[in-house]
């Protein structure tokens, strides 16, 4: 069986306020847009930008961290995977196809509005964030091991 990935890494800023929502069992699910903007040359020579929107898509305590931390503007942080899904609208007018990113780790990247700053500040993903006492960063910095108690949530 051939290997395959899927794997979306955006920087960018968010074009709303994010908004959470509970599903029927409980489970919390929020939702924002984010903009990445790209600057290339055109035949002719001249600058040119164009700017994509993200619909992003985080669950759980992750997901309850950006609604508290992040407002529109806010830079950031997403690694996670491109989903697509079908719905019926709302006015009966057939299905409609949305293309998502479902967040695995997010990372704030300003400290606007009281989020914490710093090397794993704001990131609220799974495994991989951690550095080992003395383990290779370039900042030459001495950062103690965080236990699973230092975390807020």
């Amino acid at each position: 069986m051939a290997a395959s990935v899927n794997k979306v890494i955006l920087i960018g800023n968010l074009g709303r306020d994010p908004e959470t929502r509970f599903t029927n069992s409980g489970s919390s699910v929020t939702n924002f847009s984010i903009a990445t903007t790209d600057t290339f040359a055109d035949k002719s020579g001249a600058r040119q930008e164009r700017t994509d929107w993200h619909n992003i898509i985080v669950w759980g305590k992750q997901g309850e961290a950006c609604a508290q931390y992040l407002k529109k503007g806010s830079p950031v942080y997403v690694e996670g995977r491109i989903s697509y899904r079908e719905y019926e609208a709302k006015d009966g007018s057939g299905k409609r196809k949305v293309t998502e990113i479902v967040a695995m780790r997010v990372q704030f990247l300003s400290s606007r509005g009281g989020a914490p700053m710093g090397d794993d500040a704001g990131n609220f993903g799974g495994g991989g964030a951690r550095r080992a006492p003395g383990g290779g960063g370039g900042g030459g910095d001495d950062v103690a091991p965080m236990d699973d108690e230092d975390i807020p949530f």
